[in-house]
């Protein structure tokens, strides 16, 4: 049965926004210790995001990294291309920004961007997923367009031992039985959730 994936976001989203604000901060919290345990022992770097539309929070998983040492950075809007991410660096000191769709960014500043392949981890939101780490975005695109150099097979070959693991965060409720996959949509490595750890 054809799935469609517009239909798809509308409920899902509708389920994360609905979770009362205990329930979120619970599900941060239990997100927080799942990649406590689970992210390698050498990570540096991670790339997170600010929640935004009933996304789980990274706050806590944010402010553990920095206790450890691990550098984190944030998305940015490519200000020339406008469908792609930068990845800047963030910290407690960093001036936050509004983008066009309201969510808190890094002001941009050019000293302080990230490059992709110096990132160790990349935590993506995600509106749904199912069993097989397949992973339903918001739909503009922006995360397959700024991580489709990774696919490229001479890349991958040439960087192997660099490039990030893809790691897909979210609620539980926003797990589905299966997916409609498009042929442009980048695999991840893992999806974690407050309860599960799904890998590929």
């Amino acid at each position: 049965m054809h799935i469609n994936r517009q239909t798809l976001r509308k409920t899902l989203r509708q389920a994360r926004r609905a979770l009362c604000s205990s329930e979120q901060q619970h599900a941060a919290a239990a997100l927080q210790q799942q990649l406590s345990h689970f992210l390698p022992a050498s990570t540096k770097q991670l790339a997170g995001y600010m929640a935004s539309d009933g996304e789980i929070d990274l706050s806590p998983t944010l402010s553990w990294c920095h206790s450890k040492g691990i550098a984190t950075s944030l998305p940015v809007i490519h200000p020339f291309s406008g469908k792609h991410l930068l990845f800047q660096q963030f910290d407690c000191n960093t001036v936050m920004t509004k983008n066009k769709f309201g969510i808190e960014e890094p002001a941009l500043n050019s000293t302080k961007i990230v490059e992709l392949l110096s990132h160790d981890c990349l935590l993506m939101p995600l509106v749904g997923f199912d069993a097989q780490g397949n992973r339903l975005g918001m739909g503009g695109g922006f995360y397959d367009r700024t991580l489709a150099p990774l696919t490229n097979e001479s890349m991958n070959t040439t960087n192997s031992a660099r490039r990030p693991l893809l790691i897909g965060v979210a609620h539980d409720c926003q797990q589905v039985e299966q997916l409609p996959i498009e042929a442009w949509d980048i695999p991840l490595d893992v999806i974690i959730t407050p309860t599960q750890c799904i890998e590929r």
